[in-house]
């Protein structure tokens, strides 16, 4: 059946994405239908943890291992627990096709607000480099836009959720609009003297976190209560969610309707006019479909499922998409490589411990490759992402003596993790499955992406660094763990419909807008050209605020 013609926007999505898009609409006149696949969660009663402490949370929050391996064999990936297990997706009652022929990791969320509730809050901005390297190393698709294209909507973005940070100049991480950063602990700050002493152009400096230092009162957001709770949804509102920032400030215009449990199948069509005409949607609960008429669209269902609606958008009988006369969608998937870690522990200090519980860190910015290729045997970079912590002692024997032991604390240790950047390789694809069906009737997406020698390469060079910085520094025990790289296993996948100048070798244009639907608008993960090393929630608020911006002075004149 068909819907009335109520709205002026849909909004496919409610992540980082999807609620900016789903607020930037509303704020500037449009009736906006917001539709999310996931159920309902509302700020503050729909976080049935918050704040709990263990023993009133089931299994004192330890995944019970049936479940990991029977229902959330994926999504254990993104570090579920009992206390927000609500917000990730059964991979066995939701699956993909697990039989590709490379292994791909798809964590997906469950609820509205999408990964916007369990992300991990990393905020930075992407650097002139990072828009420039396909071009000068003449790699994958140029970017169409440039670093100066987004200045003003990072700040835009910035301004508006709360970015803590520290001002560092540094030309390969440029600064945000930042509130105070978040102090490191003294042990962090005595490992900061000595390793940038040890290693002239390195730094360490403060994490870059949406979590908020400064109190929001017109948006009704507490600052950081320190409780590292984050994944569990914060009633303060003092991380960037959905739920705490874009949600209300929609509402508050009178003009968004959200449908919760709502799963989208595909676009309609029409060949003749170049347009969007309707969104098909199935009912999650009773299974019943509907087209909804639409004027303009911002699909925003995050990078692979936005890439699957996409996909299945085509004639019938036609494997083919509407949207791909490039040949082009489905290409180039990326996610960050990680896996490698290193950790020792910080002499001295035992009169210290850390008051609170940060939900950050600090961080190691990119220092390979600033200059160019430097014959190190791989291209572009990585950075590493760690904190210092000191626990208390491990229980030993039993009795009063346990007992006492107890109320002591361990050595101090320091331990981070490397996030590296993965070339856009035209043959890293997602595709739908030819036979196997969803049980709303969607093909199954199936992936065949893997890490070439190039990321391998980063990561050994990451593996000997960190070592060597850390022994340098004057860490003891110094180790390191490296496990198996998988795609999607950091969980910032992005590609497969990217943006770029020409509609001959891209899917959307500089506006992330479809070449071939004016009226439509990708503005997640999928859009883009290269992955960077940072993590790029930052990056996709900004594109979806001025892609919004674009698409309402387009509205209004007419020309969608």
């Amino acid at each position: 059946m068909a819907s009335t013609d109520r709205f002026d926007a849909i909004v496919i999505g409610s992540g980082v994405s999807g609620g900016f898009a789903a607020k930037e609409l509303t704020e500037k006149g449009l009736r906006v239908l917001m539709l999310d696949r996931g159920f309902m969660v509302e700020h503050g009663e729909g976080y049935t943890y918050d704040g709990k402490p263990p023993y009133e949370i089931p299994a004192r929050d330890t995944m019970p291992r049936a479940l990991v391996e029977n229902e959330y064999f994926i999504a254990r990936n993104g570090y579920p627990s009992p206390s927000n297990l609500a917000f990730y997706n059964n991979d066995k009652i939701n699956p993909y096709d697990y039989d590709a022929p490379n292994k791909f990791y798809w964590v997906r969320p469950a609820a509205v607000g999408g990964k916007s509730l369990i992300w991990g809050r990393w905020c930075f901005r992407w650097s002139p480099a990072d828009f420039e390297a396909n071009k000068r190393e003449g790699v994958g698709i140029d970017w169409p836009i440039r670093y100066e294209d987004l200045a003003p909507w990072y700040s835009y973005v910035e301004n508006y959720i709360g970015v803590s940070g520290s001002r560092e100049n540094l030309p390969y991480l440029p600064d945000s609009e930042f509130q105070p950063p978040m102090p490191m602990n003294v042990a962090e700050k005595w490992l900061k003297a000595r390793l940038e002493a040890e290693f002239p152009g390195r730094k360490l400096i403060n994490t870059r976190l949406s979590n908020m230092t400064e109190d929001k009162p017109a948006q009704n957001r507490s600052k950081c209560q320190m409780r590292n709770q984050c994944s569990r949804g914060c009633q303060f509102g003092a991380y960037f969610s959905t739920q705490a920032v874009t949600l209300p400030a929609a509402r508050a215009t009178g003009r968004l309707t959200l449908r919760p449990d709502s799963v989208v199948s595909n676009l309609e069509y029409d060949s003749a006019t170049k347009r969007v005409t309707g969104v098909r949607v199935v009912d999650a609960k009773t299974g019943l479909a509907e087209v909804i008429p639409a004027r303009l669209v911002f699909l925003c269902a995050s990078a692979m499922a936005s890439n699957q609606i996409l996909l299945n958008s085509r004639p019938a009988g036609s494997g083919r998409s509407h949207f791909d006369s490039s040949g082009r969608l489905g290409r180039a998937v990326m996610d960050h490589i990680l896996r490698v870690s290193v950790s020792g522990d910080i002499p001295g200090m035992e009169e210290y411990i850390e008051y609170g519980r940060r939900p950050g860190g600090v961080y190691v910015p990119r220092f390979r490759n600033i200059d160019g290729d430097e014959g190190l045997g791989f291209r572009r970079g990585y950075g590493f992402q760690g904190a210092a912590r000191r626990d208390p002692a491990r229980p030993v024997g039993f009795g009063a003596s346990m007992k006492e032991g107890m109320r002591r604390y361990g050595p101090w240790r320091f331990g981070m993790s490397a996030f590296g950047e993965c070339l856009p390789y035209d043959d890293n694809t997602v595709s739908l499955s030819p036979d196997k069906l969803d049980r709303y009737g969607i093909p199954l997406v199936r992936f065949d992406v893997r890490f070439r020698d190039n990321e391998i390469r980063m990561m050994d060079d990451a593996q000997e660094q960190g070592m060597e910085m850390l022994r340098r520094a004057g860490l003891t025990n110094v180790t390191s763990s490296r496990r198996e790289h998988v795609p999607g296993d950091c969980i910032h996948e992005m590609g497969g419909a990217g943006m770029g100048h020409d509609p001959r070798n891209s899917v959307l244009n500089k506006w992330s807008q479809a070449h071939d639907a004016a009226n439509l608008f990708v503005t997640d993960g999928a859009q883009m050209q290269s992955v960077s090393n940072v993590n790029p929630s930052l990056t996709f608020m900004a594109l979806t605020s001025r892609a919004a911006d674009t698409a309402v002075k387009q509205f209004r004149a007419g020309a969608i």
